[in-house]
């Protein structure tokens, strides 16, 4: 019996190590652009892909979405709202899908995505919120544990980037 748990963890230590090799250079195969949100709640943008580049601009707001336009050695050269572009680190960043409130005045969230359903709250623009799903030009998103339905013209972060 214990020669099969022998066999079983070099097995396991194996596919363990060949996972660590493959996994890095998959993640850098991820065809751009894509979306991502800040990771935490002050992330460094700088001039070049490396830290020995200057800090342009320091994001401090977790949950901010941003595009990934090009991706280099560990490194993503990231649009945001205003249109900005630098470079923050990969580890910086989560996968997961956010939207920010854009445009004048408040922006109504209703219950479902139709303007005639009921009005839950209305929200600034520069609200983030988790972009929950899309359909009909209408959003829901999660702010905070409150979610809503908001037309999709209010937000950035929400359309589906080409090859993302």
């Amino acid at each position: 019996m214990s020669a099969l748990r022998l066999v079983a963890v070099l097995v396991l230590a194996v596919v363990a190590a060949v996972s660590l090799v493959v996994s890095p250079a998959s993640a850098q195969d991820r065809e751009t652009p894509y979306w991502a949100t800040l990771r935490f709640d002050k992330v460094n943008l700088r001039v070049g892909p490396s830290r020995e580049y200057r800090i342009d601009w320091v994001y401090q707001r977790k949950g901010l979405p941003v595009k990934v336009v090009r991706i280099r050695e560990g490194w993503r050269l990231v649009e945001d709202a205003e249109g900005t572009m630098g470079w923050i680190s990969e580890s910086q960043l989560s996968r997961s899908r956010g939207a920010l409130i854009v445009g004048e005045g408040l922006a109504d969230m209703r219950e479902g995505p139709d303007p005639a359903s009921g009005l839950r709250w209305r929200a600034e623009p520069g609200v983030v919120g988790q972009l929950q799903r899309c359909r009909d030009n209408w959003c829901e998103i999660d702010v905070a544990g409150r979610t809503g339905w908001v037309f999709a013209d209010r937000l950035w972060g929400d359309e589906e980037p080409a090859g993302g």
